[in-house]
């Protein structure tokens, strides 16, 4: 009696202890978590420098994408600051993050362009380009839509999706920021990525 009482409490003690264990938090994302989206998984765009570029290339890095393109007032510029500011207050650890620009209007955004415009945010940003069928393939990807809209004299401005997309060092997207997210968001939630195994 006395050995069974003992291996009861010696059970309840097991139990409890098991019961005491707290798993592991999640992190918590200030920009929107998704990752369990089926979508982003993969792009075949040119970079301007002229090499050729698929997500496993950055493979190990905190990837950030944004869409857009070089003629855009500002939506475009703005989200570039910010991931430049984002970018400066990591430090070293900033080498660590990949910042693609993909452009929606490779019609303009040449190489040359993209080499000028995008690296002035910082120099470790790289533009991403492809012909119009790469280009509707990368959207298509990653949930994102464009439509040029001609404007008075006979140029035009693209209306297109102004989220940004994050993806772990695994390659897997898991965040999406929208427009006007802030840096201090993107900052907090890019450092959770970057500290992840």
């Amino acid at each position: 009696m006395k050995r069974r009482l003992a291996i009861g409490l010696v059970l309840i003690g097991v139990f409890l202890a098991a019961g005491c264990e707290r798993p592991e938090p999640t992190p918590r994302f200030r920009l929107t978590d998704i990752t369990a989206a089926d979508f982003g998984r993969e792009l075949r765009l040119t970079d301007h420098n002229g090499k050729p570029r698929t997500l496993a290339d950055f493979r190990g890095k905190v990837v950030v994408i944004f869409f857009g393109f070089t003629h855009c007032p500002d939506v475009c510029p703005a989200t570039l600051a910010e991931l430049a500011l984002v970018a400066r207050d990591l430090g070293k650890d900033a080498d660590g993050m990949q910042v693609l620009f993909v452009t929606v209007d490779p019609e303009r955004d040449t190489p040359e362009v993209l080499k000028q415009y995008v690296p002035s945010f910082d120099p470790r940003f790289l533009g991403l380009y492809g012909d119009a069928g790469a280009t509707a393939r990368v959207a298509k990807e990653f949930k994102i839509f464009f439509q040029k809209q001609p404007l008075p004299g006979g140029s035009y401005s693209v209306d297109h999706s102004a989220g940004t997309y994050v993806l772990d060092r695994q390659g897997r997207v898991r965040l999406f920021a929208p427009h006007n997210a802030g840096a201090p968001a993107l900052l907090h939630d890019i450092r959770i990525l970057l500290g992840a195994s």
